[in-house]
């Protein structure tokens, strides 16, 4: 009974990720429906106790082949539009050739699957000493050729990614020292740009940061730069940062009113004992 409801959710689970592959307008979408259809077929091969499809299923497809999937997307990129332009000529007609003559070996299984004796898992895995040994000797004697062509094309499609994808550098990475030159020789900011991942429109440590939820952090400006900026009226235009900066300046503010007090104290205690 679990074996059915398993079958059942799955082949539904797997019919509409292959619909859902062929009828979708984007690469990624496809590409995680052909994903799913291969992790069903996974799971279908578990239940039916081939422990060792459903390993191969899920090293090899699921994550060799992919890869190549993956590779076409970044070579092609996500947001690309498709090309109506035929660069191959004939290539439509090939395509129809090619796919009539998919769909005969499509028939041609059918009827041998229906109309052939089936000789049964049992007499076949005995013969051959189980399911391993049977799936051996079908790879290296009866298919070897397709399995030989098809690895052969599949390193085929990996090495001309990499050559796709690989870029010559036309001139030299520039160094640290003509970086710098270029920014003083530019004027405009010759400080660097703050570090990615930072919320600091720049690297002064009179300007406050920004927290995450884009509020500002009185903590990240020097208390004694805050009150000189307050004292001399350097403070930025934006009100939002002026505050903060007189806030951040306030403590300051009472320390020297303390320090100052505390002189006083002493001058005057100073001038009562010279009396």
């Amino acid at each position: 009974m679990g074996e059915q409801v398993t079958f059942w959710v799955l082949a539904v689970v797997s019919v509409g990720a292959a619909l859902g592959m062929v009828f979708n307008r984007k690469a990624v979408y496809s590409a995680l429906m052909l994903g799913t259809v291969m992790l069903c077929l996974a799971a279908l091969y578990a239940v039916q106790e081939a422990p060792f499809l459903a390993a191969v299923q899920i090293i090899v497809y699921t994550g060799a082949i992919m890869m190549l999937f993956l590779f076409v997307l970044m070579l092609v990129g996500v947001d690309s539009a498709d090309s109506l332009v035929e660069t191959l000529k004939g290539q439509r007609f090939w395509a129809a050739v090619a796919g009539l003559g998919f769909a005969v070996l499509l028939v041609l299984a059918f009827g041998n699957a229906v109309f052939t004796a089936p000789s049964g898992l049992g007499a076949v895995y005995q013969e051959n000493g189980g399911a391993v040994g049977s799936l051996a000797r079908l790879i290296f004697t009866r298919h070897v050729f397709a399995f030989e062509v098809t690895s052969a094309l599949l390193i085929t499609a990996a090495l001309g990614a990499m050559v796709l994808a690989h870029r010559e550098k036309l001139r030299s990475r520039p160094s640290q020292k003509e970086l710098a030159r270029a920014r003083f020789l530019d004027g405009n900011d010759p400080s660097p740009l703050p570090g990615p991942g930072t919320y600091a429109r720049n690297n002064a440590i009179d300007m406050p940061a920004r927290l995450p939820d884009g509020t500002l952090s009185e903590l990240s400006v020097n208390r004694t730069i805050a009150r000189h900026d307050v004292e001399d009226g350097h403070l930025p235009a934006d009100p939002e940062l002026a505050e903060a900066i007189r806030h951040a300046a306030e403590p300051e503010f009472a320390e020297t009113a303390r320090v100052k007090r505390e002189l006083d104290a002493e001058s005057s205690a100073a001038e009562e004992e010279a009396k």
